[in-house]
């Protein structure tokens, strides 16, 4: 064999890591150990296909799902993390493609000095493209700009049985909104074109406003969609229905006469104590940060990385949890029923299990993207608990209660034990979704929601 052809021959070749033990974001559930595949080459993702058994397989990129949707228990799980180069980029047009293991961060360390900024940026940074076209993920700006697989124009899928598949707008559109939002079921993401917009500069000119009602951040939403790309709200849980929160709001701004600097993230070295986030703890630093902001300057030209990603200044931010983790619970309540958000509240400040991170968005009219897209018009809530066994899972059951009875839905990628009957509610086209699964392909999540029924 030739030297061109042995290496051609390497790099055909799967690269397997031995079982391992693969934790989501919340660190909840714990699952069996999986398989894992590292291809560092597209062109050896169809080997793992082809070798894989039905309903083996599940792409993986940065772990942030919160639940169980990046998880496949006692399964393989291919890690595209490697999968991350930069294939072309437009200067004039700013449309850029990319492999589907490209972070958020790496566009933005890269093409934010360009004057471009992502069209839609979820809560982190650290997130592969193909996660976040696999969740659809949102942000501070969906009531104008909608959802991130919105700005995705085109995408290569590796299927096990169609070899390298286009999807647009005019070839193989559906398999192209099955894919957003799927959830990674239908296949491996090759490269994805996403179209980035033009920003003034590396900071946000924003606004904090502080609310005392749910009317009050209603009105504070609608007065400011008009005039803001980017509109949030922080909340005290456990103020009940008597709610208080902070309202941000702001735009891409310049700064001529300060130089941007990243911050370095500080990191946590290992996981604290459970008991170190309780009732109390969380209560004082809800009090805390709601009298800071309270008492600060209301308007203040800030670094895009302090208003978009606050969280990421603690780098493994998830271990403030302890060992047994933390499960996010992000639902969306119709509008017309505001009433059932300020049940949740209540209910979350009777239990004393308040989170410190509540976060309400107020989503726009935009149609979904992809097929399993959960944004839709509403109010979204989104809240992270200390896992602490039944007591936490009898809680967030009874909040399911409250949003199914609305008509909301629940959030897969945040999530980590939804029901069957709350999945098949808050989705109810899923089962038009299942042809485009890629046979190949599953996940602890999918089977949990579907396999009873």
């Amino acid at each position: 064999m030739s030297g061109q052809s042995a290496a051609i021959s390497r790099r055909q070749k799967a690269v397997t890591l031995p079982t391992t033990r693969i934790l989501s974001w919340g660190r909840y559930p714990k699952t069996a150990h999986q398989h894992v595949y590292r291809p560092a080459w597209n062109d050896e993702v169809p080997a793992i296909l082809n070798a894989a058994a039905p309903g083996s397989l599940l792409p993986y990129g940065l772990g942030r799902s919160y639940g169980d949707s990046c998880l496949n228990a006692g399964r393989e799980l291919i890690d595209c993390r490697r999968l991350n180069r930069f294939l072309a980029f437009d200067e004039s047009t700013g449309m850029l493609r990319c492999e589907s293991g490209v972070s958020l961060s790496a566009i933005i360390d890269t093409f934010l000095p360009q004057g471009w900024f992502l069209p839609v940026t979820p809560g982190t940074r650290f997130v592969t493209v193909g996660g976040a076209i696999a969740n659809d993920v949102h942000g501070k700006n969906h009531h104008c700009a909608g959802t991130f697989g919105a700005h995705v124009r085109q995408i290569a899928l590796h299927r096990s049985h169609d070899g390298l598949v286009p999807c647009n707008y005019d070839d193989n559109s559906a398999m192209l909104r099955a894919t957003i939002g799927g959830l990674g079921l239908t296949g491996v993401i090759a490269w994805a074109d996403i179209q980035l917009k033009r920003v003034a500069g590396s900071w946000i000119d924003a606004e904090s406003i502080p609310f005392q009602s749910l009317q009050a951040f209603l009105d504070l939403s609608r007065e400011s969609n008009d005039r803001f790309e980017y509109t949030v709200a922080w909340l005290d849980c456990f103020a009940g229905k008597n709610l208080r929160g902070i309202f941000f709001r702001g735009n891409h701004a310049a700064n001529p006469g300060k130089k941007y600097h990243p911050k370095r993230a500080l990191k946590l070295p290992f996981a604290l104590p459970s008991w170190f986030l309780n009732r109390h703890s969380i209560k004082a630093l809800n009090a805390a940060y709601h009298r800071v902001h309270t008492s600060w300057k209301r308007k203040a030209l800030l670094p895009y990385d302090s208003f978009f990603y606050p969280l990421d200044a603690v780098g493994q931010w998830n271990l403030l949890y302890g060992k047994p983790g933390f499960v996010q619970y992000q639902c969306v309540i119709p509008e017309t029923n505001c009433a059932a958000l300020e049940e949740l509240l209540d209910r979350i400040a009777f239990s004393g299990m308040g989170s410190f991170l509540g976060v309400l968005k107020q989503f726009g009219p935009a149609p979904p993207a992809g097929l399993l897209s959960f944004p839709r018009p509403g109010l979204t809530l989104a809240l992270d608990f200390a896992m602490r066994g039944e007591r936490t899972l009898q809680l967030l059951q009874s909040l399911d209660e409250v949003v199914q009875q609305s008509g909301g839905a629940l959030y897969p990628a945040k999530d980590a034990r939804m029901s069957p009957d709350l999945f098949a509610a808050s989705f109810p086209r899923w089962r038009s979704f299942v042809p485009y699964i890629d046979p190949k392909m599953s996940s602890s999540f999918w089977r949990r929601v579907t396999e009873a029924r």
